[in-house]
């Protein structure tokens, strides 16, 4: 049986697996959605220990960083490795109608979740009309 390898296509399958592609980023997909007044983030961190998960908010940037380690030893001969190990980092831009200071953070079975909740000036409102005097006298 004859088999043709090309290299560089090789090399292409291993650079989107480790960095991704705009669609699909490969180190910590996410998916975001709003319920009512939060907004929901979500990321896939499998194998990731909770521990080594880092939160951070600076002005209105939300970086989220996290470690995940190899899980073989020294003598370890590796067969196969797909999946991506290290430290992985990501940064959304928080609108100013977010909350930053109030945000929620949960992990649970490899996903890691943020609740931002929607900022209190930012909410639909009622907005009363004050009526003139006389307006007020010919109503009467």
């Amino acid at each position: 049986m004859l088999m043709l390898t090309d290299p560089f296509r090789e090399l292409d399958r291993i650079a989107q697996q480790v960095l991704g592609t705009p669609a699909r980023p490969a180190a910590m997909p996410m998916d975001a959605w709003r319920e009512r007044n939060t907004f929901v983030v979500a990321f896939d961190l499998p194998g990731v220990d909770v521990d080594s998960v880092d939160l951070d908010v600076e002005r209105n940037v939300l970086t989220v960083r996290a470690e995940r380690k190899d899980p073989t030893g020294e003598g370890t001969e590796l067969i196969a490795s797909e999946r991506p190990r290290g430290v992985f980092s990501r940064q959304l831009i928080l609108g100013d109608t977010l909350d930053a200071e109030n945000i929620k953070a949960g992990y649970d079975t490899g996903v890691l979740t943020l609740r931002i909740p929607v900022a209190e000036r930012a909410k639909p409102r009622k907005i009363e009309i004050e009526r003139s005097e006389e307006q007020q006298e010919i109503n009467a």
